[in-house]
């Protein structure tokens, strides 16, 4: 039987069509599991770079929050008396797509506005210098909490896990300042963000039902404060 040359990675010549056929469906599939090992080196370096984000440069530059969700929190209560209170935050459809915008408010979110002092602002930025994603927080020093004070990815990024590497950013941050707990406030319409930080361990501190309007559960936009906790010991520093 003559040896015929195969161009697979065979240790030994082929011994004839058969096997050079058996060879060549072992190099595609070799083929394949190489193209699967580059795609996933290259998720892994494409891997967003998060830079720092220094206020002299970034100072004013405009975070543009939309809110879409086709969800929110309901809020039924009875009101506090002497016999105490009830309060339910229930899950419910929206009847149609609930969308808030910047243009709704007269303060439209910006990194390092005047009120947050002390604030440090991370991201990423794109070709043109573009902001694409951003975290920004802010000591409490009062309470030795740090506060996540914007926190807001594009549209593109979506879906990459770039959420979980800022927040990851702000909890190094809380660590490295000894800061007893990471605090931030979210609205009960937003429930995608909602769902996010309850994965990544947040939990429910309290609540304002009149923050932003005197209706705002009507609007099914009540301000939602989560926190996420370093330890348990009760002591503030």
């Amino acid at each position: 039987m003559r040896y015929i040359k195969c161009e697979c990675y065979c240790e030994e010549p082929c011994a004839g069509k058969p096997h050079a056929r058996i060879c060549e469906g072992l190099g595609v599939r070799v083929l394949s599991l190489l193209a699967k090992l580059t795609n996933i080196k290259g998720a892994v370096m494409n891997k967003s770079e998060i830079i720092d984000l220094p206020k002299a440069q970034w100072k004013g530059a405009v975070v543009p929050l939309v809110t879409r969700s086709d969800s929110y929190y309901d809020f039924e209560m009875k009101q506090l008396d002497s016999d105490g209170c009830k309060i339910e935050l229930i899950k419910r459809e929206a009847s149609e797509e609930i969308v808030h915008t910047p243009e709704e408010y007269d303060f439209p979110d910006s990194l390092y506005q005047d009120h947050w002092e002390n604030a440090e602002a991370f991201g990423v930025v794109g070709d043109s210098n573009e902001l694409l994603a951003c975290i920004e927080v802010c000591p409490e020093e009062w309470s030795n909490r740090l506060m996540v004070t914007e926190l807001w990815v594009s549209d593109d990024l979506r879906g990459k896990g770039l959420g979980k590497q800022l927040m990851d950013k702000a909890k190094e941050v809380a660590q490295k300042q000894k800061r007893r707990a990471i605090i931030l406030e979210t609205q009960s319409c937003n429930t995608n963000a909602i769902g996010f930080y309850l994965h990544e361990g947040f939990e429910l501190i309290g609540f304002d039902t009149c923050c932003y309007t005197n209706d705002d559960i009507g609007r099914r936009e009540v301000r939602i404060n989560l926190g996420y906790f370093f330890n348990r010991d009760g002591k503030r520093w």
